[in-house]
Order: structure tokens, then C-alpha cells, then sequence
């Protein structure tokens, strides 16, 4: 969900090998398409296409693994809805031109850089207590929700972002992805520095957009993968070894408040069961 901006001096062009009619037929098409939730940067090791700070270990790897897929991973730290249609770091092509009449799944996270998700949290870090501090859900909730508002306003780009993908792939199965589980209630201060009504504030504002793509999904006749229930106890306040998102100071390779290796494959792992273990390639 990080928001990364890149100097680039030059585009990186990457050969396409030709594949031979008889594979063509058999394999089974899978685009992944959405923001670094999915695309996993500093997870090791990196995609060759560093501007989008791409994991070749991320959750669409792990799940192409586990369905015998053949994977087209255009995934991008940094991106929103418009960036499916436009050009990424002005290079990129579209993520929507990763699509065809061919392609058999796609799976689809997005939303959390549309609504400022990861500036909301950096927001809320404290790293004195109360009544010092300053809590960020007072401020978040002075006139209304803003946060929830925002994901309200997002809703009519996500239905157009379904429609889109289901014009360009008809045939296409299409799993939605939700956002996880990143810290228990009531938070773990002083360790993650987020005061305890701040981090249920948060939670919550990640459920409603996992919520709201889940509505969304349904009504588009896609699937929904929710990776809150696959990460409880898995948040940014577990120990190392049982994290699968990282803090404020990452414990281990991954970008801040991002899924780490070990939680990538607990996602790529959710998304195979969802999409199913049957021979898709028959």
C-alpha cells in the first residue's frame, strides 16, 4: 500500500519468450493486478522491474505455484485504481493491458493508496503516551469518519475497475483481495507507537475497505479472499517469527506495515484455496 516515488532514468525492456501452440492450450492464464499489498516490496527477492518494488515471493507467485499457473505479475508498489488504466511512473503500461480474452484469473488488491491508507497510519504514531499525545482518531473523526468516507468515494472505481477487467477478460474467474488483519485490538504500545484507541481506529478503517471491496466483489459475481481471519494473531505486534505483516521497524525484509515473506505465503496459500486445487489447465 506504500506510495513510492522513483527518479527514473531509463525503461527496463524485458523479452517476452515465445511459447509453442501446444502450451499455449494448455496453460492456464492468471494475471495478478494491484498495489504492493500483493506485490510485496523488499520481500526477497526482487523482480527484475524495480520501479515497482515487486517480489518475486509475493502472494500471486505462491498461489500461481500451488495452481500450476502460468503468471502475469503486474502488481505495482504505489499503485491506485487510475494506474490500471494509466501509466505507472509514466513508463509502465497499463495493468489493464495484462488482460486478454485468453486469461483464465485474475486477482485483483487494490484501494489502499486511493484512501491514503499507510500516510493515515504514519499519522497516528505517538511516541508519547496520553495525555501528551494527540490521538489521530480524534482528528480522523472531528467532522464525521474521514477515513470511512474516503472509502465510501472509492466505491464507484472499484465497481469500475470489475467492469473493466470482466469487458477485457470475459471468461475470466475474478478473486478480489482483501487487506489483513495488521494490528489486534487495542494495539501493543509502546512497542508498535500507536496509542490503543488509535490502533482499533485503524483496524477498523482497513475492515471497512475490506469490506466494502468484499460487497463489491459479491455484486460483480467475483470471489473474495478475506485475509483478516487468515492473519489474526499474525499482526505487527506477534513475534518475529509469527508476523506476517511488519511494523513501523520492519523485524524482518519488507517494507513497513507490509506482508513479509511468511505472510505472503499465507495469502498466496488463501487465494489457491479459494480459486481451488482441480486440474485448472483441463
Amino acid at each position: 500500500m506504500v506510495r513510492f516515488s522513483l527518479a527514473v532514468a531509463s525503461a527496463i525492456a524485458v523479452a517476452a519468450l515465445p511459447v509453442a501452440p501446444a502450451q499455449a492450450a494448455d496453460s492456464f492464464e492468471y494475471v495478478a493486478m494491484g498495489d504492493s499489498a500483493a506485490a510485496g516490496p523488499l520481500v526477497p527477492d526482487p523482480d527484475p522491474n524495480l520501479l515497482c518494488f515487486r517480489s518475486t515471493n509475493n502472494y500471486p507467485q505462491v498461489a500461481a505455484a500451488e495452481l500450476g499457473a502460468d503468471l502475469t505479475d503486474v502488481t505495482c508498489s504505489g499503485a491506485e485504481t487510475e494506474d490500471f488504466a494509466g501509466r505507472q511512473h509514466l513508463v509502465l503500461p497499463p495493468q489493464y493491458d495484462a488482460l486478454s480474452p485468453s486469461t483464465d484469473l485474475v486477482t485483483v488488491s487494490i484501494g489502499g493508496n486511493d484512501i491514503d491508507l499507510v500516510q493515515a497510519a504514519v499519522s497516528c504514531l505517538n511516541p508519547l503516551p496520553e495525555p501528551i499525545a494527540r490521538s489521530c482518531a480524534d482528528r480522523f473523526t472531528a467532522e464525521g469518519d474521514e477515513l470511512a468516507d474516503r472509502v465510501e468515494a472509492l466505491t464507484p472505481d472499484i465497481d469500475a475497475v470489475l467492469d473493466e477487467i470482466t469487458a477485457r477478460a470475459p471468461d475470466a474467474r475474478v478473486v478480489v483481495v482483501g487487506y489483513g488483519t495488521y494490528i489486534r485490538p487495542g494495539g501493543c504500545y509502546p512497542a508498535q507507537p500507536v496509542l490503543p484507541r488509535d490502533a482499533d481506529y485503524l483496524q477498523s478503517s482497513v475492515d471497512k475497505l475490506s469490506e466494502m471491496l468484499a460487497e463489491r466483489a459479491a455484486a460483480h459475481g467475483a470471489s473474495f479472499v478475506d485475509l483478516r481471519p487468515v492473519s489474526e494473531g499474525h499482526d505487527v505486534c506477534a513475534p518475529k517469527g509469527e508476523k506476517y505483516f511488519e511494523g513501523f521497524v520492519p523485524t524482518a525484509p519488507a517494507a513497513p506495515l507490509h506482508p513479509n515473506e511468511r505472510g505472503m505465503a499465507a495469502f498466496g496459500r488463501a487465494v489457491a484455496e479459494e480459486v481451488g486445487s482441480r486440474d485448472l489447465a483441463g
